[in-house]
Protein backbone atom coordinates (compact mmCIF):
# COMPACT_ATOMS: atom_id res chain seq x y z
CA UNK A 1 0.00 0.00 0.00
CA UNK A 2 1.34 3.36 -0.36
CA UNK A 3 2.32 5.58 1.85
CA UNK A 4 0.24 8.08 1.59
CA UNK A 5 -3.02 6.42 2.34
CA UNK A 6 -3.83 4.50 5.39
CA UNK A 7 -6.90 2.36 5.49
CA UNK A 8 -8.64 1.36 8.12
CA UNK A 9 -11.52 -1.17 8.13
CA UNK A 10 -14.65 -0.62 10.67
CA UNK A 11 -17.38 2.36 11.74
CA UNK A 12 -14.39 5.07 11.87
CA UNK A 13 -12.83 4.36 8.58
CA UNK A 14 -10.88 7.22 7.25
CA UNK A 15 -8.48 8.12 5.13
CA UNK A 16 -5.40 9.69 5.62
CA UNK A 17 -3.97 11.90 2.63
CA UNK A 18 -0.06 12.29 1.84
CA UNK A 19 1.73 15.56 1.79
CA UNK A 20 0.84 16.89 -1.84
CA UNK A 21 -3.07 16.17 -1.09
CA UNK A 22 -2.24 17.99 2.47
CA UNK A 23 -1.03 21.07 0.51
CA UNK A 24 -4.08 21.19 -1.97
CA UNK A 25 -6.45 20.81 0.56
CA UNK A 26 -4.87 23.88 2.94
CA UNK A 27 -4.43 26.09 -0.44
CA UNK A 28 -8.42 25.18 -1.14
CA UNK A 29 -9.40 26.68 2.46
CA UNK A 30 -7.04 29.61 2.08
CA UNK A 31 -8.76 30.48 -0.97
CA UNK A 32 -11.87 30.16 0.52
CA UNK A 33 -10.84 32.10 3.64
CA UNK A 34 -11.36 28.93 5.59
CA UNK A 35 -8.17 28.71 6.91
CA UNK A 36 -7.93 27.90 10.74
CA UNK A 37 -11.95 27.97 11.03
CA UNK A 38 -11.79 31.74 10.66
CA UNK A 39 -14.73 33.37 9.78
CA UNK A 40 -14.53 34.88 5.73
CA UNK A 41 -14.03 38.64 5.45
CA UNK A 42 -15.01 40.38 3.05
CA UNK A 43 -12.51 41.46 0.09
CA UNK A 44 -11.35 45.34 0.76
CA UNK A 45 -12.57 47.33 -1.87
CA UNK A 46 -10.34 50.03 -4.04
CA UNK A 47 -11.06 53.77 -3.11
CA UNK A 48 -10.77 55.77 -5.62
CA UNK A 49 -7.94 58.69 -5.40
CA UNK A 50 -10.08 61.06 -7.15
CA UNK A 51 -14.04 61.46 -7.12
CA UNK A 52 -15.02 61.59 -10.44
CA UNK A 53 -17.22 64.51 -11.76
CA UNK A 54 -19.84 64.13 -14.37
CA UNK A 55 -19.43 65.82 -17.77
CA UNK A 56 -22.65 66.14 -18.96
CA UNK A 57 -23.19 65.10 -22.48
CA UNK A 58 -26.07 67.55 -23.47
CA UNK A 59 -27.44 70.58 -21.60
CA UNK A 60 -31.48 70.13 -20.65
CA UNK A 61 -33.30 71.77 -22.26
CA UNK A 62 -34.33 75.69 -21.49
CA UNK A 63 -37.75 75.01 -19.40
CA UNK A 64 -40.96 76.51 -21.45
CA UNK A 65 -41.93 79.89 -20.10
CA UNK A 66 -43.46 83.12 -20.61
CA UNK A 67 -40.88 85.51 -22.14
CA UNK A 68 -42.96 88.95 -20.27
CA UNK A 69 -41.99 91.53 -23.06
CA UNK A 70 -40.54 89.14 -25.74
CA UNK A 71 -41.89 88.84 -29.38
CA UNK A 72 -44.81 86.25 -30.51
CA UNK A 73 -41.90 83.80 -31.73
CA UNK A 74 -40.35 83.86 -28.01
CA UNK A 75 -43.37 83.10 -26.80
CA UNK A 76 -44.83 80.52 -29.41
CA UNK A 77 -43.60 77.50 -27.61
CA UNK A 78 -45.16 78.34 -24.26
CA UNK A 79 -48.31 79.53 -26.09
CA UNK A 80 -48.70 75.66 -27.64
CA UNK A 81 -47.72 74.52 -23.78
CA UNK A 82 -50.52 76.08 -22.64
CA UNK A 83 -53.17 75.28 -25.31
CA UNK A 84 -52.29 72.05 -25.56
CA UNK A 85 -52.40 71.35 -21.84
CA UNK A 86 -55.98 73.11 -21.88
CA UNK A 87 -56.98 70.18 -24.58
CA UNK A 88 -55.43 67.60 -22.94
CA UNK A 89 -57.64 68.44 -19.91
CA UNK A 90 -60.50 69.25 -21.94
CA UNK A 91 -61.01 68.23 -25.50
CA UNK A 92 -63.40 69.79 -26.31
CA UNK A 93 -62.74 73.31 -25.02
CA UNK A 94 -64.29 75.83 -26.10
CA UNK A 95 -62.83 79.41 -26.42
CA UNK A 96 -63.52 80.71 -22.96
CA UNK A 97 -61.42 77.61 -22.11
CA UNK A 98 -58.52 78.84 -24.26
CA UNK A 99 -58.91 82.81 -23.18
CA UNK A 100 -58.84 81.75 -19.33
CA UNK A 101 -55.81 78.86 -19.55
CA UNK A 102 -53.82 82.09 -21.40
CA UNK A 103 -54.63 84.31 -18.98
CA UNK A 104 -53.66 82.06 -15.88
CA UNK A 105 -50.55 81.80 -17.70
CA UNK A 106 -49.57 84.90 -17.53
CA UNK A 107 -50.79 86.74 -20.89
CA UNK A 108 -52.87 89.86 -20.42
CA UNK A 109 -56.65 89.23 -21.60
CA UNK A 110 -56.62 92.80 -22.58
CA UNK A 111 -54.33 91.96 -25.78
CA UNK A 112 -56.35 88.38 -27.02
CA UNK A 113 -59.27 88.05 -29.09
CA UNK A 114 -61.66 85.25 -29.88
CA UNK A 115 -63.76 83.85 -32.44
CA UNK A 116 -67.12 82.46 -31.33
CA UNK A 117 -67.93 78.85 -30.25
CA UNK A 118 -70.84 78.86 -32.26
CA UNK A 119 -72.44 79.46 -35.95
CA UNK A 120 -74.60 82.09 -36.50
CA UNK A 121 -77.67 79.41 -36.61
CA UNK A 122 -76.58 78.08 -33.39
CA UNK A 123 -74.48 75.14 -33.90
CA UNK A 124 -70.88 73.99 -32.71
CA UNK A 125 -68.44 75.77 -34.89
CA UNK A 126 -66.36 73.89 -36.81
CA UNK A 127 -62.91 75.69 -35.31
CA UNK A 128 -62.34 78.69 -33.33
CA UNK A 129 -59.31 80.93 -33.85
CA UNK A 130 -58.10 82.83 -30.91
CA UNK A 131 -55.04 85.45 -30.79
CA UNK A 132 -52.75 87.24 -28.57
CA UNK A 133 -50.94 90.24 -29.51
CA UNK A 134 -47.38 90.68 -28.52
CA UNK A 135 -46.20 94.13 -30.17
CA UNK A 136 -46.48 94.26 -33.53
CA UNK A 137 -46.90 90.62 -33.62
CA UNK A 138 -49.68 88.12 -32.79
CA UNK A 139 -50.04 84.33 -32.22
CA UNK A 140 -52.77 83.07 -33.30
CA UNK A 141 -54.09 79.71 -32.00
CA UNK A 142 -56.29 77.57 -33.86
CA UNK A 143 -58.51 74.02 -33.09
CA UNK A 144 -61.47 72.46 -34.23
CA UNK A 145 -62.46 69.73 -36.39
CA UNK A 146 -61.99 71.97 -39.82
CA UNK A 147 -58.78 73.09 -38.87
CA UNK A 148 -57.71 69.35 -38.05
CA UNK A 149 -56.95 69.51 -34.87
CA UNK A 150 -54.77 72.39 -32.76
CA UNK A 151 -52.48 74.62 -35.08
CA UNK A 152 -50.56 77.64 -34.54
CA UNK A 153 -48.71 80.58 -36.21
CA UNK A 154 -47.26 83.71 -35.67
CA UNK A 155 -48.24 86.53 -37.79
CA UNK A 156 -48.28 90.84 -37.80
CA UNK A 157 -50.29 93.20 -36.40
CA UNK A 158 -53.44 93.41 -39.47
CA UNK A 159 -53.13 96.82 -40.52
CA UNK A 160 -56.69 96.98 -38.31
CA UNK A 161 -54.07 97.01 -35.05
CA UNK A 162 -56.12 93.49 -34.41
CA UNK A 163 -54.71 90.17 -35.12
CA UNK A 164 -58.09 88.32 -36.08
CA UNK A 165 -59.88 88.94 -39.56
CA UNK A 166 -64.26 89.16 -39.25
CA UNK A 167 -66.39 89.33 -36.33
CA UNK A 168 -64.70 88.15 -32.61
CA UNK A 169 -66.58 87.99 -29.46
CA UNK A 170 -65.95 90.44 -26.72
CA UNK A 171 -64.10 89.08 -23.81
CA UNK A 172 -65.92 90.62 -20.88
CA UNK A 173 -65.46 87.57 -18.68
Amino acid sequence: MPSSVVRRTGPLARVTAGPAAAAAIVLAFALTGCVGGTTPTAAPTATPTASPTATPTASAPPAIALVPGGTAQQNLPYFDQVNRATLAAKPDAQGRDFIDALVAAGFSKADMQVTVDTTTIGLKANSIQFSVKLGDTCLIGQNGADAGGYSSMVTPVLSTGACLIGQTRPIDW
